[in-house]
């Protein structure tokens, strides 16, 4: 029974895709397409949101909890991830991620429907809090999920390849987004979408919902749960078998730090740290630097396929492996590239005129906190140091002895900063004091533009086919380690408790590893001043992924993912 089994299997290997299975990998992907609808669509519209939802705060902690609720949904995919992927680890994959995508789905249509902060209050951003955590959650249990469904139904030697497609739903679900922002943009006019045609995205979700639900009523159980519920080995205690031993919770561990560490960190870098770069640090018009991101993604999505088709070959390990090392050798000189074609005059000052802040650390607070205010920064190493990162210059910190009064040399001009604690009144922030603040960083922009220091990126200068040319390199990178990853955890744990094992790393990973990357690489950058430094966030965790996964993870392609055991 067992050999007809596997010769099953192996003759499916060399067969064509069919339409049961196009079918497969379609409806499960819808869900990662949602996701990533979401998560653009949400990011896009976040100072809107901030307005809608926060306006009870000023308009600068306003965007920040706009994006702190982003990320609370962020912080509980990990518990998503255990509640859904127990319940398909004992009622079945398919009814599971049913779901998740109604959970998910749902969650994004309410947000069109919510009241803002306008007409209910606090209430307003406690709603929208609860339907990002209520999301994250379903979102912890829909990739697992995905890649589980889209596997056990892969014919042997094929599972790369059919899980790659899974990987490639970042990019339709931004080009999708961007396209239902600006045809509702357009339609609607900006004064009535800023007021309510922000909505519409929203609520047009639901169609995605409906295509997605009808899909999967139609799908079957997958072929590997259906086998072990029939023979009746299927989990009993998913969490228990996967965290409560040691055999398996060994293997998690290592596919938290061995693989999706390293993976997540890669993966945010190439998609989302480069635009904040470009944006932010190199200063390029943001419509610009957007569809300059999304062109490299274009041009970068078919190698999702190329490599989760390769890793069937060569083995899933030896890419991922790649990609994490190639990512943490290169990314100092690439970023440095993409300053060069992206900004050539800024990267012509940064090596003409170096810019240096002379401090007593004594009097230096934490520069990198995410949420910090105006008001916490006011001795002179503060407003030094605070007035360059805020305009985004490079510079180096010098430490003179204690007692120094922090300074700011622009080439050969030195420019004093002062203590706003030593006011008449002790509050750095009257009228007086806040008119010094202006002047003092008046001149030190003044200082800087003359110097060569440029205000933004010449748009004439851009060497747009240099700059494409290096953001689709980093979204190959990207490849190389998403790509493969779906059939890698697959094949890690046993049928029995596949989703339960697989979703807790590839969450953790991706959600707390890779989805704090901007807010810790901001904060390097903002305590170095190095606006190179925040990478070294992605090139360390990368970098630890290679050493303990060339150490301690397995190579998995020829598992027999139908064993319960």
């Amino acid at each position: 029974m067992a050999s007809t089994a596997r010769a099953y299997r192996l003759s499916r290997s060399r067969a064509p895709m069919t339409r049961e299975e196009r079918k497969v990998i379609f409806a499960s992907s819808l869900g990662t397409v949602f996701e990533w609808y979401d998560f653009y669509l949400y990011g896009a519209l976040a100072p809107i949101i901030a307005r809608q939802f926060f306006s009870g705060l000023e308009a600068g902690a306003a965007f920040i909890f706009a994006l702190l609720a982003f990320a609370a949904g962020f912080l509980v995919r990990p518990f998503g991830a255990l509640v859904f992927g127990r319940l398909g680890d004992m009622i079945g994959r398919k009814y599971t991620f049913l779901v998740t995508i109604l959970l998910m789905g749902l969650s994004t249509f309410i947000v069109g429907i919510l009241p803002t902060y306008a007409s209910v209050g606090v209430a307003a951003p406690v709603l929208l809090v609860l339907l990002r955590m209520l999301q994250g959650l379903a979102l912890g249990g829909e990739y697992g999920g995905a890649a589980t469904y889209v596997s056990e139904h892969a014919p042997h030697g094929k599972r790369g390849f059919y899980t790659s497609w899974i990987q490639t739903t970042a990019t339709l679900g931004l080009f999708l987004s961007l396209g239902v922002i600006l045809g509702t943009r357009t339609l609607t006019g900006e004064a009535a979408f800023a007021d309510w045609g922000w909505r519409l995205p929203f609520l047009l979700s639901i169609v995605l919902l409906a295509v997605s639900v009808w899909i999967r009523l139609s799908l079957n159980e997958s072929p590997a749960f259906k086998k072990i519920k029939e023979e009746g080995r299927s989990s009993k205690s998913p969490l228990s078998e996967s965290f409560g031993r040691w055999k398996n919770l060994r293997v998690v561990l290592l596919a938290l730090v061995g693989l999706t560490a390293g993976q997540a960190v890669v993966w945010y870098t190439g998609q989302f740290y480069a635009l904040f770069f470009l944006t932010q640090a190199l200063k390029v018009e943001e419509s610009t630097a957007n569809i300059l991101v999304a062109v490299s993604l274009l041009l970068g999505t078919p190698f999702f396929i190329l490599f989760g088709w390769l890793s069937d070959r060569i083995g899933r390990k030896p890419i991922i492996m790649a990609g994490c090392l190639i990512a943490a050798l290169t990314y100092f000189p690439l970023f440095h590239a993409l300053t060069e074609a992206a900004n050539p005059a800024l990267a012509q000052a940064q090596r003409a005129v170096p810019i240096t802040v002379t401090v007593d650390p004594a009097r230096c607070s934490f520069q990198g906190s995410p949420i910090a205010r105006e008001v916490d920064f006011r001795t002179d190493c503060d407003l030094a140091k605070r007035t360059l990162a805020q305009a985004a210059v490079n510079y180096t910190v010098v430490e003179g002895p204690a007692g120094t009064a922090a300074s700011i040399r622009i080439g050969e001009r030195v420019i004093p900063a002062f203590d706003a604690t030593r006011t008449p009144n002790g509050h750095a922030f009257d009228a007086p004091s806040k008119a010094r603040i202006a002047a003092f960083k008046k001149e030190v922009a003044d200082a800087a533009k003359a110097a060569g220091y440029p205000v933004a990126a010449d748009p004439a200068r851009i060497n747009k086919p240099l700059v494409i040319g290096i953001l689709t390199l980093l979204v190959i990178y990207v490849t190389m380690v998403y790509g493969p990853i779906a059939a890698m955890l697959v094949e890690l744990f046993p049928t029995r408790i596949r989703y339960t094992s697989m979703s807790l790393p590839y969450h953790i990973g991706n959600g707390w590893f890779g989805g704090l990357l901007p807010t810790t690489a901001f904060a390097i950058v903002a305590q170095t001043g190095n606006i190179y430094n925040g990478l070294w966030y992605p090139i360390v965790v990368a970098g630890a992924t290679f050493v303990i996964g060339m150490l301690f993870i397995r190579e998995t392609k020829d598992r027999d993912i139908y064993a319960a055991d």
